[in-house]
C-alpha cells in the first residue's frame, strides 16, 4: 500500500488530496495546524492518520520526523501555504507579512523536504510535490502586487530546484493548481464562484504527480503537467 503525507490538510487543495488519496486506497498521513477544528478531516479516519503540526515551527517539523522515521512515504505534497497580502503598492508592504510568507511558503516546504528526505527516498516513487504558484514565475509576470505572496513562491521555485539538484535520490518538482474555489481566493467574491473546485483540481494534480518521472524532477509544471516559465 502506497503512502502519501501531505501538509495544510484541513481544507481546500489538503482536504481534497487527503480525500482522493484515502479513497483510492492509500494510506494518508495528513497535517494541519489544528486538528481539533479539522472536523472534515478527521472523519476520513481511519484512513487518514491526522497529526498536529504548524510548518511555520522547524522544530516541530523535525520532531514529527523522528516520529515517523520507521515510515515509507511515497509522496510528501508540502500543501501548507499563506495568502497575507493584496495588490498594495511598494510603499504598503508590511515586512511582517513578507517575513511570515517567506517562513510558510518557502522555508517550510524545504524544511519538510529535508526532515522526510530518508522515508521518501526509500519509497517505489521517491516523489515530493510542492504546491507553488506561477505569481511565482519571474518570467510569466504581467502585473504587480502581491509583493509577499509572489516573492516567497519564487523563493520556494528557487529553494526546491536547487533541493532537487542536490537530491537525485527523490523526484522534487512545483506544481501550479490554478485559481480555486478556497478560503484563499474568497477575496475575490465577484469571481469565486466560477473557480474550479479543489477536487476537481486535486484530481488533476494526482494526475501530473502519478506521471512524474526523474527527468521532471527539478521542475515547474501546471495542473494539466505543461511544463512552466522560472
Amino acid at each position: 500500500m502506497s503512502t502519501v503525507l501531505i501538509t495544510g490538510a484541513n481544507r481546500g487543495l489538503g482536504l481534497a488530496f487527503a480525500r482522493q488519496y484515502a479513497a483510492d486506497g492509500w494510506r494518508v498521513i495528513a497535517t494541519c495546524r489544528d486538528p481539533d477544528r479539522a472536523g472534515a478531516l478527521r472523519a476520513l479516519a481511519p484512513n487518514v492518520a491526522v497529526h498536529r503540526l504548524d510548518v511555520a515551527h522547524f522544530a516541530a517539523v523535525d520532531a514529527l520526523a523522528r516520529m515517523l522515521q520507521a515510515e515509507t512515504i511515497d509522496v510528501l505534497i508540502a500543501n501548507a501555504g499563506v495568502l497575507l497580502d493584496s495588490e498594495s503598492a511598494p510603499d504598503a508592504i508590511d515586512p511582517q507579512i513578507l517575513e511570515r510568507s517567506f517562513r510558510v511558503n518557502a522555508i517550510a516546504p524545504l524544511v519538510c523536504a529535508g526532515a522526510f528526505l530518508a522515508q521518501v527516498a526509500r519509497s517505489r516513487e521517491r516523489k515530493m510535490a510542492a504546491i507553488g504558484s506561477i505569481v511565482g514565475s519571474i518570467g510569466a509576470a504581467a502585473k504587480g502586487g502581491y509583493y509577499a505572496y509572489r516573492s516567497s513562491k519564487a523563493a520556494l521555485n528557487a529553494l526546491w530546484r536547487a533541493f532537487a539538484l542536490d537530491h537525485r535520490d527523490v523526484i522534487a518538482a512545483v506544481l501550479h493548481p490554478g485559481r480555486m474555489r478556497t478560503d484563499m481566493t474568497r477575496y475575490d467574491a465577484a469571481a469565486w464562484n466560477s473557480l474550479t473546485p479543489p477536487e476537481e483540481r486535486a484530481s488533476e494534480l494526482r494526475k501530473v504527480i502519478a506521471r512524474l518521472t526523474p527527468a521532471d524532477s527539478g521542475g515547474f509544471f501546471n495542473y494539466a503537467g505543461k511544463a512552466l516559465p522560472w
